[in-house]
């Protein structure tokens, strides 16, 4: 629920910016692109800190190597938000992310079918995780 939190924290906070003058963020849009990129280098900092063990339990059984998955999936929330901020890369980081999130969605049932501990608390249950997963990928469609 935290990451629901930052994006729309940042959200309101970038879009009174905008407000304020700020011309990068004059726009719900561009207000909106600019809080997924911080939702996503939010999440992307957990996969190099204490709670990557956390996001290693996550990782289906069957897949290999949890521990690369986990990295490289960090690099590519950080590649992605990156991206969201470069208008010649923004269409393509959208879509990376999009894809991103549709791969990593197993992972999120997987964790909460086999009660994986995140940060000491179960992880989000799919009813509230699974529509935030669409919401995730609806926003990123649409600032791309």
């Amino acid at each position: 629920m935290s990451v629901l939190i930052i994006l729309l924290g940042s959200l309101v906070v970038f879009r009174g910016l905008g407000f304020a003058g700020v011309d990068s963020l004059a726009t719900w849009v561009a207000s909106a692109r600019t809080a997924l990129a911080t939702m996503f280098v939010f999440t992307a900092v957990s996969h190099f800190a204490p709670m990557k063990k956390d996001l290693i339990a996550m990782v289906p059984p069957e897949l290999p190597r949890p521990e690369l998955l986990v990295f490289l999936t960090g690099i590519a929330e950080l590649a992605g938000a990156a991206g969201l901020l470069v208008p010649s890369l923004r269409f393509w980081a959208a879509w990376g992310l999009i894809l991103l999130l549709v791969l990593m969605l197993p992972a999120n049932v997987s964790a909460a079918r086999r009660d994986v501990h995140l940060r000491g608390r179960r992880a989000t249950p799919l009813w509230i995780r699974v529509p935030m997963q669409i919401l995730f990928i609806g926003w990123a469609w649409m600032v791309r």
